[in-house]
This record gives C-alpha cells, structure tokens and sequence, in this order.
C-alpha cells in the first residue's frame, strides 16, 4: 500500500505554488479527459433526489472489468465531475474494476438550474441523501468515497453521518481536505494573490449563472458580487443561510480539533506540508481514531502531487491503493 513516503517528485516539481498551478492547468485536465475516454466507460447521468434537493451525478462503468466495488468521488469548491483530479482518479479505479459516480454538488457544473437555493459548504444532508441514492442503484457491490479540498471535507463528514444514516462505506479517502474555513479563508488572504483571483473569478460566475435562472430570487446588483472572499462569503451567509455569522458559518462545516474523534468508518488523508491553501497546522492539530490514518507528505502543493513532466499524479494511485488493500488484493499498487 502506498503512503506520503512514496512520492518522491523530482527536484524540479518541489515548489508548493507549482504543484498546485500545474495540478489545474489544461494540459493535467487534457490528460484526465484522455485516460478516461480512453477506457470507453458506460456513462449514465443520475438526477438523485437528496432531500428537497436534486444532485446530478454520472454513474461510469468499465466495458472491460466487471465491477468489483463502487466509489463515489467528490470535487472541490468550484470544482465539478469534470476537474483534473476527478477525471484521473476516476481512471484510475475504473481500470481496477471500480464503478466510479462523480456527484456534482449543488450549483456545480452545469446544474445552477436544479435548485433555487444556493450552494454552501454546510449542505451535508443533500450530499448524504444524494450519496444513499446512489448506492441503492449498486447495493449488491462495497462501497468507497474519495474527495479532493472542499470534496475531502465533505468525505470525511459524510463517512462521519454514515452510520447513522445507513449509508454503507467500507473506507474514505481525502486529500488536501479543508479542516476549518476560517483557517483556509486566511490562507486566501494572505497567500499568493493568484489563489483569491482564480477562486473568485469561478465563484463570481457560477453566482452569475444563478442570477440567470433564477433572477427573481438571486437579485444580485453589480457591486455585491465585486466583494472579496470573506465580503461575498458574508453577504451570502447573512443573505441566504440561518447562521447568525460568518464565524458560525465556517465552524458549521470544520472537521478541526476533535470533530472526527468518534469517525466509525476507516478513512485515510493525505496533505502537503507545502500546501499554499490548507495550513498544515490544522492536520498536526487533528485527534483522530485508531483507524483513520493521516499522511502528510513534504511536497504536492493544493491537490497537486505531480510526479513528473508527463504530469502523471500520485494522489490517484494512492487512492486507489487503499481502496485495493480493503479489498484484500495482494498486488501493491505502482506509481504511474
């Protein structure tokens, strides 16, 4: 099984700031797009109904392997079934004999017209309705999920809700997972300015695309959506959640300190100590069960953990190593 001591990139690949670029720049989505038309899955659309919810979500199956187990990914803020990391792991574990579901959550891709109300990162409910429905279409195959930033927030929490919802996981995996908004926000600001701009550019339009199906409930004028991160996240906050906050908000969704100290489902993290977006204080101050494993390996930027210049990733090989090792396969996995 593959561990944070495994991935070793050239000197070269050792920047913090380059990883996380270049983990989201069109060659790595180019690349994801590819490996994975490349294996011709069956791809079918799942409207799942979560809760007053809907969620969209694409069930993909392998031609060639019969299905084994079935993983469900989740993406990162602003993120969809369509970034980088979700295409090459999805890749990645349909070649071991995985069905994958890539779930969007609300107002990601291109579903701002299924609900009227807006996203926000304490919509766990709908993501563990959305996450049962997908698992009564395959109860006869265990089940994995995996997330990336926001997405292994939401991962943790849901394999946190498992138990109690009867929602099935053999094991969870999360890399770079948000531990605590405020701690994130910070980092935005005080960080390389490029980070604040490309999230805010994102969020900006998926806002606007809002306003369009929605222009009745989501009256935006023009210098609302002008504000900074913390100015729009606030504004939204008091607009359209029932948190009394902006700080209670950004607690609401935290899996700091000893959120995760009663986690029944085995789980598995890997971070970067040189992660320009998710302190790595905040991993050193989780208390976590026997069963939950962290790894924080010395390079691999934000969701980055590129190994050379072909832009081959490791994340998704190692998440598929620990959806293996649960399976009991004897074959260790090899980094692409």
């Amino acid at each position: 099984m593959l561990t944070a001591a495994d991935y070793r990139p050239p000197a070269w690949l050792r920047s913090g700031h380059l990883q996380s670029v270049l983990s989201a720049a069109p060659p790595r989505r180019v690349a994801g797009e590819r490996a994975l038309a490349a294996l011709s899955p069956r791809t079918t659309e799942w409207l799942l109904p979560a809760g007053p919810a809907t969620l969209q979500a694409f069930h993909l199956q392998s031609a060639a392997v019969p299905a084994r187990a079935a993983a469900l990914l989740l993406h990162g803020w602003e993120g969809s079934h369509r970034s980088s990391y979700v295409r090459h792991t999805a890749a990645a574990l349909l070649r071991a004999g995985f069905d994958v579901v890539l779930l969007n959550f609300r107002d990601h891709g291109d579903t701002h017209h299924l609900n009227p109300e807006p996203f926000h990162s304490c919509r766990l409910d709908e993501v563990v309705q959305a996450a049962k429905a997908a698992q009564a279409q395959r109860p006869d195959l265990p089940w994995f999920a995996a997330g990336f930033s926001l997405g292994g927030n939401f991962a943790l929490r849901l394999a946190h809700a498992a138990p109690a919802a009867g929602l099935r996981l053999a094991h969870v995996a999360a890399i770079c997972p948000v531990v605590h908004g405020e701690a994130g926000l910070r980092a935005l600001e005080g960080g390389l300015p490029l980070y604040h701009w490309y999230f805010m550019r994102k969020w900006r339009r998926s806002l606007q695309a809002k306003r369009r199906h929605f222009p009745d409930r989501h009256r935006f004028a023009p210098g609302d959506l002008d504000r900074d991160m913390r100015g729009l996240t606030r504004y939204l906050v008091e607009r359209y959640t029932e948190f009394p906050s902006l700080e209670a908000y950004l607690d609401g969704y935290a899996i700091a300190g000893d959120r995760l100290a009663g986690l029944a489902v085995p789980a598995s993290i890997l971070t970067a100590a040189d992660d320009p977006v998710i302190p790595v204080a905040d991993f050193h101050a989780l208390r976590l069960p026997a069963h939950v494993r962290l790894e924080i390996a010395a390079h691999g930027g934000h969701c980055g953990f590129l190994l050379d210049a072909h832009l081959h990733g490791f994340a998704e090989v190692w998440i598929r190593s620990r959806f293996e090792a649960v399976l009991g396969d004897g074959a260790a996995a090899r980094v692409a």
